[in-house]
Formats: structure tokens, C-alpha cells, sequence
């Protein structure tokens, strides 16, 4: 007889929609390659989702709700599944971005998070986890998620010029990541400045930091050291960190500036897009 993991259904996220997917399976009288076969992937992925191996995707979760006719179980569970898979200890703030009506932000080193691309965000992690790197992407495309619903928070980002022209990868992947954050910033709610290398001395020198506020909620900031990150609700540190941000809004170039700057960095430093990868027109 097969030796089959048992899942504890309650350990985690992951553990519980694996414990649902094989019991789901089972009930619906289909092995593993049966499934496969329908939701046209490999019973061996199958087998690694159902014990807590392997991450499941959205787009497999639509497949296998539409094949075990869930009503959108899986596709409703797999965003708590995507989110358990951030470090645990910004998992916290991830959780309170998601229920933020505005967001402030002044990134020194890279971009934002929720404005990375898929790419960049490889990169990025892939310099402090490679074990966990696809488990990471998929849970930094989720909590991006915020962005596209239908009333989406008030999002301020500031950037260094550094954040520019810090080559996370390729040129290409640059170019890219470039082109996104102009795309990003044709959206109303979301506004991109640039703090320029001229701006100098400016009034946080001591790093990147972000502001959140909610419908009712204390206003909360967040700032990351090399291990954690921490939150606090603490009305003075609010209150010094709204004061920074005011100034660093004032020292930064405008909207369209900084529009203007971010593609000149990427035509400039990264060039024009290789042949190789460009589509071809039907």
C-alpha cells in the first residue's frame, strides 16, 4: 500500500488546501493522473500541491475549481496560501497594506514592492533566499493585487535617483521595470516622484520608511533594519514621519518630471529593447 503523507489540515494555509484539494479528488473518484489530465498539468504537481510540496498558482486553482466544481473554493482560498508565504515577520504589514486607503512611501534602494515587475522582484530576491525564490514572486505578485481592485488605495511613491539606476539584472529587465513604473504612474490614484541626486542632504537620510492610513484605524509607519521590519502606531513617530514625507515631496521633482527623468534613465542607461525580444506581429 502507497505510503501516503497525512496533512494536518490546521498547520497552515498551505497544508489546508492540500488536505481539501485531496479531499475533493478522492470524493470526485479521480487519481492523481485523472485530475492532471483535466486541469492539464502532471500528476506529480498534483501530488506536491496536495502535500504541501508545492505552491498552487491562480490559474491553477481556477482549473481545478472548475474541474472538482468548487464554486471557486480554491480560487478564493489561494490568496491566504499566496500571502503565508511572505517572511513571517512582514506578513503583519502586508496584511494592514492590503487594508490601507493611502500609502506614502520613500524608497532609497530599490523599487516598491508593489510596483516591481515579476522579473525585478527575481532579482531582487533571489540576492537573500534561492530556495524560496518562486514561492517568494508568486506572494509579491499577490499582495500587488491591492492595486487592481475597484477602489484601490491613494498610493504616493517617492523614489531615490539611485532606485533608477541601481541595475537590478539585465538592461532589459530595467528597461522594463522603467517602463512599468511609467505605466504605473499614468494612473490617477497612483503618483511617482523621483527625489533627484541634486536635491542633496534631504530629510531622510536615515532610509526608506512608509505610511499607511485606514477608514478608522490609527495611522501606522513601517521601516525595515537588515533582519525585520516594524510597524507602530505611535502619534509622534506618525507625526515626524508626515513632516519628512511633506519635505521630501517638496525637495522631489514633480509628477511629470519625474516622469521625464525615469525615461531618460531608461532610454539612456538601458538602451533600446533587443531585437530578441520583441514579439512578433502576426
Amino acid at each position: 500500500m502507497a505510503n501516503i503523507k497525512q496533512l494536518d489540515p490546521f498547520a497552515s494555509p498551505l497544508d489546508y488546501y492540500g488536505a481539501e484539494l485531496r479531499r475533493l479528488r478522492e470524493g470526485a473518484g479521480l487519481r492523481l493522473a485523472d485530475l492532471g489530465e483535466i486541469v492539464f498539468c502532471t500528476a506529480s504537481l498534483i501530488g506536491q500541491i496536495e502535500t504541501a510540496l508545492k505552491v498552487p498558482t491562480r490559474d491553477f486553482s481556477a482549473r481545478v475549481d472548475a474541474a472538482l466544481n468548487t464554486d471557486g473554493m480554491f480560487s478564493r482560498l489561494v490568496g491566504l496560501v499566496l500571502r503565508s508565504q511572505l517572511p513571517t515577520w512582514f506578513q503583519p504589514f502586508a496584511e494592514m497594506e492590503a487594508k490601507a486607503t493611502y500609502i506614502s512611501t520613500f524608497q532609497v534602494q530599490l523599487v516598491y514592492g508593489l510596483l516591481q515587475t515579476p522579473e525585478y522582484a527575481r532579482a531582487v530576491l533571489e540576492m537573500g533566499n534561492t530556495a524560496r525564490v518562486d514561492e517568494l514572486v508568486a506572494a509579491r505578485l499577490e499582495r500587488q493585487r491591492i492595486l487592481d481592485v475597484a477602489e484601490p488605495p491613494l498610493t504616493l511613491v517617492i523614489m531615490d535617483e539611485a532606485v533608477l539606476h541601481r541595475p537590478m539584472g539585465s538592461s532589459e529587465l530595467m528597461r522594463d521595470q522603467l517602463r512599468h513604473l511609467l505605466d504605473c504612474g499614468e494612473r490617477p490614484w497612483l503618483q511617482i516622484q523621483v527625489l533627484p541626486y541634486s536635491a542633496g542632504a534631504h530629510a531622510s537620510l536615515e532610509g526608506s520608511f512608509t505610511g499607511l492610513r485606514f477608514q478608522s484605524n490609527p495611522e501606522i509607519v513601517y521601516t525595515e533594519d537588515l533582519i525585520s521590519g516594524h510597524m507602530t502606531a505611535n502619534p509622534e513617530t506618525v507625526r515626524d514621519a508626515a513632516r519628512r514625507y511633506a519635505s521630501l515631496q517638496a525637495a522631489a521633482l514633480s509628477r511629470e518630471d519625474s516622469a521625464k527623468l525615469i525615461k531618460r534613465v531608461m532610454e539612456e542607461r538601458y538602451g533600446p529593447r533587443s531585437a530578441v525580444s520583441k514579439r512578433p506581429v502576426a
